[in-house]
């Protein structure tokens, strides 16, 4: 069953910050390392009135969450989780269609991705191409896979 998107609940943030938690965890990160995610994966209020975010549901059910970012011609995807228990179930591909058609709607003709290394394939599949890594948020050190959508290409 496809996913239906709506958007957050200001009573779901804590919900939803947790599940980016549980979601992020599926690589087999340790206790210190989520700990250290803790603050970038938090959904704020402030962030429902200045970025865009959708709630993916599967049967009256929340199975993710996804966050863009829109400056000018340029989106971030700055997040897409999702639940443990519905990956592989085309939840991420909904989001991800989600955040690229939103994205493109509000006249970005790019959308950036900084990714864990465990979800780069996913989005290689969704149509990202590697244009070069960036420095972790949270852990100092780390860097992360970029990667850019062409949205001007598919609209």
């Amino acid at each position: 069953m496809a996913p239906v998107m709506r958007q957050p609940k200001l009573d779901e943030l804590t919900m939803l910050s947790d599940l980016c938690m549980r979601s992020k965890a599926v690589w087999g990160y340790d206790d210190k390392f989520m700990a250290a995610c803790r603050e970038e994966l938090t959904l704020t209020t402030d962030e429902l009135t200045t970025t865009h975010v959708a709630v993916a549901e599967v049967s009256g059910t929340v199975a993710g969450v996804a966050q863009v970012e829109i400056d000018g011609g340029e989106a971030d995807l700055l997040k897409l989780f999702v639940d443990p228990e519905a990956m592989r179930n085309g939840v991420g591909r909904g989001l991800f269609e989600w955040a690229s058609s939103t994205a493109r709607r509000m006249g970005a003709d790019s959308l950036t991705i900084e990714a864990d290394p465990g979800a780069v394939p996913f989005y290689r599949r969704m149509g990202a191409k590697d244009v070069g890594v960036v420095p972790s948020g949270s852990i100092p050190g780390r860097v992360l896979p970029r990667l850019c959508l062409d949205l001007g290409a598919a609209g």
